[in-house]
């Protein structure tokens, strides 16, 4: 693999960490935030990626990345719904939620699986003819995902030391707590993960528009790569800010993608992808417990072999 083919291929694993970036940031704000984990990810994400696709073909680009964002709203709104005010567990209604929206966005692509977006014009194709003819043209993609992120972050980092943020927070530590201070801790919740969503829907769009197509399983395993990436990312950056906590689970997300690539040039079978992304996941989780097991283990290994030693003595 020549140098041209490296560069290429570290470029479309930034791009496609950063638009993957920021799923993970809405499971930072519903998961580590809230503390909700919100299995509606993969549907949601397929819904924000239908819906922009959907409204870029009818000829409105921009407007199809604040569509995506309000169909990701509307599906946080209507997990929240489901846990707050009906009594449904969180886990189990981000899996009704999901399955609903299956056939919601098949719906919403005109009872087809598939749409092609060749000819579409999207926001990438715009910044590509803003940028003709700059240095900037072969990176319109990365600096538009870029932009996404950063206001994405920026947002975060502003919204969660407002009142109502740090009231999202404390619901997230100790609801209990939340509720003796006439706070309503069914409304923080519904905010969180409506924001959360939005911030999933953007992302499906982002990447419809960049591979130029939408599949109904764009979204399928997305909750599995964003738990990933915010476990990398944690394990970088364990303690700090928020600013530095979103940075280090975008850096999470890239390292996941970069992993991804390296998998594909060692020439993987696609099918196999998924139990990367699981293997991924549990090294992830297990690896702070075994890290903290080892002094034990090792304390265990050395009196086993002092013993064999007098035994054989």
């Amino acid at each position: 693999m020549d140098f041209i083919s490296i560069i290429n291929l570290g470029q479309n694993a930034l791009e496609l960490g950063l638009i993957s970036s920021l799923t993970v940031l809405a499971l930072f704000l519903s998961y580590s935030m809230l503390n909700v984990c919100d299995l509606s990810t993969d549907g949601c994400f397929t819904l924000g990626a239908t819906v922009g696709a959907v409204v870029a073909i009818s000829g409105h680009p921009y407007l199809s990345v604040f569509a995506a964002m309000a169909a990701g709203v509307v599906s946080g709104f209507v997990t929240a719904l489901l846990q707050t005010k009906m009594g449904v567990d969180s886990l189990l209604a981000g899996i009704i939620v999901n399955t609903a929206l299956y056939s919601i966005n098949i719906a919403v692509m005109g009872q087809s699986s598939l749409l092609n977006m060749n000819r579409t014009e999207t926001v990438f194709s715009k910044a590509a003819r803003l940028f003709e003819r700059t240095p900037l043209f072969r990176m319109s993609k990365l600096f538009i995902a870029l932009i996404a992120v950063a206001l994405v972050i920026l947002f975060l980092s502003l919204f969660l030391k407002t009142k109502l943020g740090l009231a999202i927070r404390a619901t997230g530590n100790n609801p209990d707590m939340v509720r003796s201070s006439s706070i309503n801790p069914a409304f923080t919740t519904i905010t969180g993960l409506c924001i959360a969503n939005a911030f999933t829907g953007l992302s499906g769009c982002l990447l419809a528009q960049s591979q130029k197509s939408v599949n109904i399983d764009i979204g399928t395993g997305m909750v599995t790569i964003a738990l990933a990436s915010l476990l990398i990312g944690g394990a970088f950056f364990p303690k700090g800010k928020i600013p530095v906590k979103a940075i280090g689970v975008v850096i999470g997300a890239i390292i996941f993608r970069i992993v991804y690539a390296i998998a594909l040039r060692f020439h993987m079978p696609a099918s196999m992808l998924k139990l990367v992304s699981s293997i991924i996941v549990v090294l992830a989780i297990s690896g702070p417990y075994l890290k903290s097991r080892y002094p034990l283990l090792k304390r265990r290994i050395d009196h086993r072999l002092g013993r064999e030693v007098r035994e054989n003595a």
